[in-house]
């Protein structure tokens, strides 16, 4: 795992790039990160007009630095034109995410093509692809997030968007973004009706280790922030466990009858640390992104 703790967004709140009203609302609602799609949201003809919305919208975002874009897939035209507008925009957003990303290469170039007009942004990308999912650890090493994207990714395997089919590719996911440091984020809850799925689900990967839950629908997000969030007594425990260690001089402690040792006290300061820095960028308050 590598030493610089990054702010990971525990909520993305995906808005199609339907209409500017439609954007502006968006950030009433209380998303860690709010994403303005390119992508599968929009129909082929409306893609030209849902990039002047994404201008629009930028100019106007409160804190564009949390704003995502989610652009079209890398090598077709669509993604051409979707450079050019985060390019010429004059506000960019702080997330590029990127879709059916079958290699690291991809990653690379993006980032040295935005970087060659002075844009910098933090490269998510939607793991969608078989590719993506046997070739995780280089993906994870080269962007700075990942977003399963299980809608694509079943229909390739030709199966139904269930835990038990996207088990490996969620645990794959969650091994590497250890190892890099990189967000871990899940797909979105398809299954909108259901509320008792999403909290399960978003359960069950924060079990596994995942940050955070992308969503379609402002109304799932009381769910997966409340579930995903830094918790102040999950926060007091960690602190104390590392006091605890660091008072055995890196030994075993006893903790409330628990025996804690140097890898309970290395994944409390990793706790501390990732949730300070949350805080730090995105816990504004209720609407802050």
């Amino acid at each position: 795992m590598t030493g610089v703790v990054r702010a990971v967004p525990r909520s993305i709140l995906y808005t199609p790039a339907l209409s500017l009203e439609r954007v502006e609302k968006a950030w009433s609602y209380d998303a860690d990160v709010h994403l303005i799609d390119l992508e599968d949201s929009v129909p082929p003809a409306g893609k030209p007009a849902a990039r002047t919305v994404c201008r629009a919208a930028l100019e106007k975002a409160p804190q564009p630095a949390n704003v995502a874009v989610r652009m079209n897939e890398l090598g077709s035209l669509d993604a051409v034109h979707d450079v050019l507008t985060l390019t010429d925009s004059p506000v960019r957003p702080g997330i590029v995410m990127m879709t059916m990303v079958t290699s690291a290469v991809e990653i690379d170039l993006l980032r040295r093509t935005l970087a060659s007009a002075d844009a910098h942004p933090e490269i998510y990308v939607t793991v969608e692809t078989v590719e993506a999912v046997t070739g995780i650890d280089a993906l994870a090493r080269a962007a700075d997030g990942l977003v399963l994207g299980s809608a694509d990714l079943a229909a390739t395997l030709g199966v139904e968007i269930s835990w038990e089919a996207m088990q490996a590719a969620r645990q794959a996911m969650a091994m590497a973004c250890a190892r890099y440091g990189t967000a871990c984020i899940d797909t979105a809850n398809f299954r909108l009706a259901e509320p008792e799925v999403l909290a399960e689900e978003t359960t069950r990967v924060r079990a596994l280790g995942f940050h955070g839950k992308a969503t379609v629908h402002p109304g799932e997000l009381d769910v997966i922030n409340r579930i995903l969030r830094p918790r102040p007594d999950e926060l007091g425990l960690a602190r104390r466990v590392a006091a605890a260690v660091t008072a055995a001089d890196g030994g075993i402690a006893l903790l409330d009858g628990n025996m804690v040792g140097p890898p309970f006290a290395r994944m409390a300061r990793a706790t501390v640390a990732r949730e300070d820095a949350w805080a730090s960028r995105f816990g504004g308050g209720e609407g802050a992104s």
